[in-house]
């Protein structure tokens, strides 16, 4: 398309279609944190001859898209606690054994070696920690969010049964 082309004769693509609208809502809003009512997304909906039943459909995607962002974050402040708490343990451990190194040798030497070796688990660690992107990934947030709503639904039980002993 070029800027020369009469208007009824551009066409634009879905993407550019969504990307454009955005902008153009972007830019509407003086306010940048603006919210609408749903009234008004079903209004906007209804002038784009998008059906309230598609509208639905593509809010509850949203939400669960949104819900699935916040899981991954909690999963990532979950794995990041669990290596500062390791870290910790490294960092005592070893220096407990160049402390006894050096009392009873009189210099650090085999306590290297515990030092080193352990120092590559945890780059490991560190590397399994903040890679997150792929497979391995993937298979350790399904698996922490699999335990995560099982403890949920656990305690929503649990709850419910205290409740209903309490009455």
């Amino acid at each position: 398309m070029t800027a020369f082309e009469p208007k009824s004769l551009r066409s634009y693509s879905q993407e550019d279609v969504q990307k454009i609208l955005q902008l153009a809502i972007a830019r509407q809003s003086d306010d940048q944190n603006k919210e609408f009512s749903y009234e008004q997304i079903l209004e906007i909906a209804s002038e784009l001859e998008i059906s309230p039943d598609c509208l639905n459909l593509a809010e509850r995607d949203w939400l669960a898209q949104q819900s699935e962002g916040q899981q991954r974050i909690a999963f990532d402040v979950y794995r990041r606690g669990k290596f500062k708490k390791r870290l910790g343990n490294y960092a005592i451990v070893n220096g407990f054994f160049m402390v006894v190194d050096l009392i009873g040798g009189g210099g650090i030497s085999w306590s290297l070696y515990i030092l080193l070796f352990c120092g590559l688990a945890l780059g490991l660690d560190v590397w399994n920690t903040f890679q997150t992107k792929g497979e391995e990934y993937e298979m350790a947030f399904q698996k922490w969010n699999r335990k995560h709503q099982i403890k949920k639904t656990i305690n929503t039980v649990i709850n419910k049964w205290f409740k209903a002993l309490q009455i």
